[in-house]
């Protein structure tokens, strides 16, 4: 596959779109890969990373090596999520913390349309198809309302499991590998060691994630390569059942204290608008649904689009 810069420029973009989305806790990168279409070119990639990799590199050199690893695309796509974690991040944060209901809106939106989109990429319904269906949403709506841990355990096996499990959600549509580190009860040591620049825990976490990654992003591939139409109808499952931890409105059951002394929600739970304790932002918060259901039926036209150039 030949390409111009300026198909590396959009798939960095499309880099950034995904590393926005991560920094959410609630919203997959993997969502945005496959809404995309970079999905299972960056899970094939990915599987690349192997020992015929590295006698590819010994035998024929660089050049030869990087060409099969699809090296261009992994650096174009990994160079838009570090700019994306490095310059959104805290913008998000920012979005978060003052305006959580606009912002969780805008992402409703935006994964709501790509369920529509996933869903039509499945060629045969059938009765397993529909069972895989319910079954991943079930599965996906419970991880949403389970209370997340509370751990300092910071031990180095704990570390690189957290990694490994973080990052294979990271690349499954619909769970979020942020939710899932909340989940744990890592999220906290992670982001103390990010905060502390604790590299003996920040080299665990990055070697359990890339064990997550090379070994995940296999089985993947291969469910893709022969399962198509079931793993599709298990992803919108997945996504499905996301909806109910991006649902804007939610009601705090429980809190705790944050490492700054604050008093930040713990356990949720989501509500109707007309129950919300405060200001609903209803109209504000509908527009920007239909805008990030607007961009995913866009990123789809110009998908199209391209394919018929």
């Amino acid at each position: 596959m030949s390409r111009k810069i300026k198909d590396y420029f959009l798939i960095s973009l499309k880099g950034i779109a995904m590393g926005a989305a991560d920094v959410v806790p609630g919203v997959s990168g993997g969502t945005i890969a496959f809404i995309s279409g970079i999905y299972e070119e960056l899970l094939s990639s990915i599987s690349n990373i192997n020992l015929s990799l590295l006698k590819t590199l010994k035998n024929e050199g660089f050049k030869e090596a990087w060409k099969q690893l699809n090296g261009n695309f992994l650096l174009s796509l990994f160079l838009g999520i570090l700019v994306s974690f490095l310059s959104l991040a805290k913008v998000i944060s920012w979005l978060l913390e003052t305006h959580p209901i606009l912002l969780w809106s805008f992402f409703f939106g935006l994964v709501l349309a790509s369920i529509i989109y996933v869903a039509k990429q499945i060629e045969k319904w059938n009765v397993v198809s529909v069972l895989l269906l319910i079954a991943t949403t079930i599965i996906a709506y419970v991880i949403t309302t389970l209370p997340p841990l509370v751990s300092e355990d910071s031990s180095m096996p704990f570390i690189f499991l957290a990694g490994a499990i973080a990052i294979c959600a990271m690349i499954l549509p619909g769970i979020s590998g942020s939710f899932i580190l909340v989940l744990l009860g890592a999220y906290k040591p992670v982001l103390n060691a990010l905060t502390n620049k604790d590299i003996p825990i920040i080299v665990v976490f990055m070697l359990g994630a890339i064990t997550g990654l090379l070994s995940f992003s296999r089985v993947l591939k291969w469910l893709f390569a022969n399962f198509k139409n079931f793993t599709l109808a298990a992803l919108t499952g997945f996504i499905i059942g996301s909806l109910n931890k991006i649902w804007p409105w939610k009601k705090v059951l429980t809190y705790r204290t944050n490492s700054h002394g604050e008093k930040v929600p713990f356990n949720e739970e989501s509500i109707l608008p007309s129950s919300f304790d405060g200001d609903p932002q209803l109209m504000y918060a509908i527009l920007l649904a239909a805008i990030g259901f607007g961009v995913i039926l866009l990123l789809e036209r110009l998908a199209v689009a391209n394919k018929n150039h």
